[in-house]
């Protein structure tokens, strides 16, 4: 796995005038805006959507805002100046008073609506209206889009009050979902995931909203109080935010005959899809049929690739969508996530995920939200049964592309020059019985142990001397298999670059977002820097307390082990 590398300034942004330069509305210029809308972009309530691509409208500045902190690795890859993150201005826009922007910037931002599908079901009581025309950003508010060293990026801020798609909800994001999802985005980055990523942070030193949450030291399956909780903006980016579940939208439209336009709408989406997320892949010389097909062969390696990476560092999105799936390959919407720490197949940290959504089963979701991608593009090729054909065989072929990813990936993670399943299945038995925490065990085996002793280090459970030479026995193959591909020095080397060795860990999250909320972002900076070299071997101090097993106190804790999706 190659980690994320960044490339040094081309251009340098050092005052919010040169910042507003960049602006470049690409989504709003090609794509129509809701017909019912305002056009000043007061727009708050929920209400019925019925065509068009996006709402304009205007976020909600969050009180006194002030700074917690910045992505200075993005900040440098966008060229800008660390200075900016404390530029009143730059504050202004950030957390949520769009009333800092200037020429060639409007004094509105956009918000989108998409459909809902679970496991290939479509939804539409989740809609307020029972319609599906009320679902979609409720509390995410795109206020820039622009150009950055040539590469094009939307600025999206998570909790900036309400827009037609709230749902009645209040459109806030409390500081401590903000953490999580600032932290996790750079952090998924560094381990080389494809990620949206962390701009800013703000935290209001006035505004508070109510939250069912957990209690101190709480064992609750389910919230059990409700908190009053600080009020925060950050500000998430990505080549765009396009969902499976809104190219999904319109092909309802389409199916449905909504409106005159709906099938123009429809191609309007997949064709802005494909400039924003594939234009260096796709040649636009192609026909529209053939783009249409290419977009699909593209999504699926990217989707597959995605998830073999989820399971590779041990990361579960506990809400797998449609409408939490992006339509450009990437991880989407840090809500209810985790990441594995005593190995369970069926890991899922929501409390209302469900087994359909755990750790390994998000090869199976993803193919449920590829099946509706399939099924959202298929109408615009109707006239054309040779293209069909092509597109169908891409859906038909997806678990083998799957499972060829994961097989890859396996392989890697053990060092190995190609997937041996008979040892892979013997390895999960094992590790279940011993009950591993999933980054220390193979962080431990990519030093190529000669016997368990070292490897026990990441057991939680105690193990009987029958399992240990079990243990011993399938060591001893899984070396004859490594040292028979590689150097066995080489192998650790490169199994270490595949294997992180620093973890999410929600049990020293949480100190860092309570510790926030009084006002102390030390541990917010402290974590930024640890998890932005997860594979690297740092201070014997960071090791003794990053590197460790999860403490008793923190099994089945609620808003640690589990937590609902309250943000």
């Amino acid at each position: 796995m190659t980690q994320p590398s960044t490339s040094p300034d081309k251009t340098k942004v050092t005052t919010f005038d040169e910042f507003v330069q960049q602006v470049d509305y690409s989504l709003m210029d090609s794509l129509n805006a809701d017909p019912d809308a305002t056009m000043d972009g007061d727009d708050h309530r929920a209400r019925q959507v019925f065509s068009g691509h996006f709402v304009p409208v205007t976020p909600t500045p969050i009180g006194q805002p002030e700074y917690v902190a910045h992505s200075r690795s993005f900040f440098h890859e966008l060229g800008l100046s660390d200075e900016l993150a404390q530029d009143p201005n730059f504050i202004q826009l950030f957390s949520g008073d769009i009333s800092a922007a200037r020429a060639p910037m409007r004094n509105f931002g956009w918000a989108t609506g998409y459909a809902l599908s679970i496991y290939g079901t479509e939804y539409i009581q989740q809609c307020p209206f029972g319609t599906g025309n009320g679902y979609g950003d409720g509390r995410a508010i795109s206020v820039f889009e622009g150009v950055f060293n040539g590469q094009r990026w939307e600025m999206q801020l998570k909790g900036g009050g309400p827009t037609p798609y709230c749902r009645g909800a209040d459109g806030r994001a409390v500081l401590r979902s903000s953490v999580r999802e600032f932290l996790a985005q750079e952090y998924m980055h560094a381990l080389g995931v494809p990620t949206s990523r962390s701009l800013t942070l703000y935290v209001s030193k006035t505004d508070t909203v109510s939250r069912p949450w957990y209690s101190d030291h709480s064992n609750a399956f389910d919230p059990d109080i409700i908190t009053e909780n600080p009020v925060a903006i950050s500000t998430r980016v990505a080549p765009s935010f396009l969902r499976v579940g809104q190219i999904e939208l319109f092909a309802r439209r389409a199916r449905n005959n909504a409106h005159d336009n709906a099938l123009e709408e429809l191609r309007m989406i997949v064709t802005h899809l494909i400039a924003r997320e594939y234009q260096d892949e796709i040649d636009p010389s192609l026909n529209f049929a053939d783009q249409v097909i290419e977009l699909a062969r593209l999504f699926r390696q990217r989707l597959t690739a995605l998830v073999a990476n989820w399971l590779r560092v041990g990361y579960c999105q506990g809400n797998f969508n449609s409408d939490n799936c992006a339509a450009g390959g990437f991880t989407l919407d840090y809500g209810p996530f985790g990441f594995c720490e005593v190995f369970d197949p069926e890991f899922q940290p929501w409390t209302g995920g469900g087994q359909h959504f755990s750790f390994f089963n998000q090869p199976t979701a993803a193919e449920a939200n590829f099946h509706m991608f399939w099924t959202a593009i298929r109408p615009l090729l109707a006239n054309d049964n040779e293209a069909l054909e092509r597109l169908d065989q891409i859906r038909r072929d997806f678990q083998e592309v799957m499972q060829d990813q994961l097989h890859h990936m396996w392989a890697a993670k053990l060092g190995l020059a190609e997937f041996n399943l008979e040892l892979f299945k013997e390895l999960v038995t094992l590790m279940n019985r011993s009950e591993v925490d999933y980054t220390m065990f193979f962080r431990e085996l990519s030093h190529i142990p000669e016997d368990i002793t070292a490897l026990k280090k990441s057991f939680y459970a105690k193990t009987s001397s029958e399992l240990d030479e079990k243990w011993q026995s399938w060591l001893s193959s899984w070396r004859d298999l490594v040292s028979a591909g590689h150097d066995l020095s080489t192998a650790a080397e490169k199994m270490k670059r595949v294997n992180p060795k620093y973890a999410w860990r929600e049990w020293l999250i949480v100190p860092a977002y309570q510790q926030a909320a009084q006002g102390d972002y030390s541990p917010i900076k402290e974590l930024q820097e640890v998890l932005s070299h997860p594979y690297d071997e740092q201070s014997k101090e960071i090791e003794e307390k990053y590197y460790r097993l999860r403490p008793k106190e923190y099994f089945n804790a609620g808003g640690v082990s589990h937590y609902s999706c309250s943000s």
